[in-house]
C-alpha cells in the first residue's frame, strides 16, 4: 500500500517518539505493572490520542490508516502503550464522536483529544464475554436520570478516565441483544467504583480493572444514541476497535522481528551468524510472509473504512490473522534468540506476553471466524 506523505509523515513521528520515549521504559513498567502517565501525557501533546476526534473538537482528524500506523508503531516498542492508544481513541472517543449529541461531543471530546482526560468503554462482564447481547447491567428511568446497577470487567484505562462509555439493559422485558442502552458515565459519580487493578500475564502496564455500579444516578443527557439500539452501537464500535487491536498485533510482531533478525545476524555458532544457516532463514521467512499478510489484511480495512464501505469482516480478518501471527512471530523470536529469548534480557519475551491478548481482546479469534464465516455465507 502506498502511503500518503501525510501518513508517512505521522507513521516517522510515532516511530521517532517510540524509539526514543517509549522503547527506554518498556522493560520497567511491564516489570512493576505501572501505568505511563508521563509518556500518555507527551502522547496526548503529539496528537496520539485526539486521532480520531475531528478537528472541530480539538482533534487531529486524521483517517483510520494514519491511526492504525500510529498504533502499530507505538505497539513496536511495547504493547501496553499501544493498547492504550488504542482503547481511548476507538473505545472511547470514536463512539462519541459517531453517536454522541453535539452537546455531548463539546463535553467531552476536547479534552480527550489534548490527553488531559483518557475515556474508555464498559461492555464486557462475568456472564457477558462473547455473548455481549447477555449483559445484565440494567438501567432504570428515574425521571430526568437512568440509575444503573452491575459490574463490568476487564476495562482498559479505568483508573485513568474522566468518563466511561457503560452498556446497560435498559428494557427489562427484552432479551438478548435488544433493549441495550449505552451510556456516558463519569467515574466521580456516587456509586461508581473501580475496583483493584487486574494483575495480567502481559499488557502489564495497561491499566486493567473491573467496575461496580450501585444506584449509580446519570442524566438522560448523557444517554449515547439511541434508546435500546446500544448493542448495534457497539458492535460497529468493536468493529473499528478490531482493526486498532490489529494494529497493535501488527507492531509486537514487526518488534519481535526486528530483534529476531538482528540478533540472528550476530549471533555466532560454528564459526559463523546463525542468519546463515538454513533453519534460521527459513523461520525468518515464514515470520516476514506472516506479517506481511497481516499488515495487507489491516490496511485493507482501513481503507474500507476511510472509503465509507463495509467493513466488519475485513476488520474481523485482519484481526484474526494478525493476532495469531503475532503469537506465531514472537514464539519464533523466543526460539530464534534460545536462552536469551527466555528472559528479560530482550524484549521477545515481553511481545510474547502481550501478544495473547490480541487473540481474546475485542472478540476472541473464535468470534472472529464466525463473523468471517457468516459473512463468507452472506449472511
Amino acid at each position: 500500500m502506498q502511503l500518503t506523505e501525510n501518513q508517512s509523515m505521522i507513521r516517522q513521528m510515532a516511530r521517532d517518539f517510540a524509539t526514543a520515549k517509549i522503547a527506554p521504559i518498556a522493560h520497567e513498567i511491564d516489570k512493576h505493572a505501572t501505568f505511563p502517565e508521563a509518556t500518555v501525557r507527551e502522547m496526548g501533546e503529539l496528537g496520539f490520542l485526539g486521532l480520531t476526534v475531528p478537528e472541530a473538537y480539538g482533534g487531529v482528524g486524521a483517517d483510520i490508516t494514519s491511526y492504525a500506523l500510529v498504533v502499530e508503531e507505538i505497539s513496536r516498542a511495547c504493547g501496553s502503550h499501544g493498547l492504550t492508544v488504542a482503547a481511548h481513541n476507538s473505545l472511547g472517543c470514536w463512539p462519541i464522536a459517531h453517536y454522541g449529541t453535539e452537546e455531548q461531543k463539546q463535553k467531552y471530546l476536547p479534552p480527550a483529544a489534548t490527553g488531559s482526560t483518557l475515556l474508555s468503554f464498559g461492555l464486557t462482564e462475568a456472564g457477558a464475554g462473547s455473548d455481549s447481547g447477555g449483559t445484565r447491567t440494567t438501567a432504570v428511568r428515574d425521571g430526568d436520570h437512568w440509575v444503573l446497577n452491575g459490574s463490568k470487567m476487564w476495562i482498559t484505562n479505568s483508573h485513568y478516565a474522566k468518563a466511561l462509555i457503560i452498556t446497560a439493559r435498559s428494557d427489562p422485558n427484552a432479551t438478548g441483544p435488544r433493549g441495550i442502552t449505552a451510556f456516558i458515565v463519569e467515574t466521580d459519580t456516587p456509586g461508581f467504583t473501580v475496583e483493584k487493578k487486574e494483575n495480567k500475564l502481559g499488557m502489564r502496564a495497561s491499566d486493567t480493572a473491573p467496575l461496580t455500579l450501585v444506584d449509580v444516578r446519570v442524566p438522560h443527557a448523557n444517554l449515547l444514541g439511541t434508546e435500546g439500539d446500544g448493542f448495534k452501537h457497539f458492535m460497529k464500535t468493536l468493529d473499528g476497535g478490531r482493526i486498532s487491536i490489529a494494529a497493535v498485533a501488527l507492531g509486537l510482531a514487526e518488534g519481535a522481528f526486528a530483534t529476531a533478525r538482528d540478533y540472528a545476524k550476530q549471533r555466532e555458532q560454528f564459526g559463523k551468524p546463525i542468519a546463515r544457516f538454513q533453519a534460521i532463514q527459513f523461520m525468518l521467512a515464514d515470520m516476514a510472509t506472516q506479517i506481511q499478510a497481516s499488515r495487507l489484511l489491516t490496511y485493507e480495512a482501513c481503507r474500507l473504512k476511510d472509503s465509507g464501505q463495509e467493513f466488519g469482516h475485513m476488520s474481523a480478518m485482519a484481526k484474526l490473522h494478525a493476532s495469531e501471527t503475532a503469537m506465531f512471530v514472537t514464539d519464533r523470536a523466543i526460539q530464534i534468540l534460545g536462552g536469551y529469548g527466555y528472559t528479560t534480557e530482550y524484549p521477545v519475551e515481553r511481545m510474547y506476553r502481550d501478544a495473547k491478548l490480541c487473540t481474546i481482546g475485542e472478540g476472541t479469534s473464535e468470534i472472529q471466524r464466525i463473523v468471517i464465516g457468516r459473512h463468507a455465507l452472506g449472511e
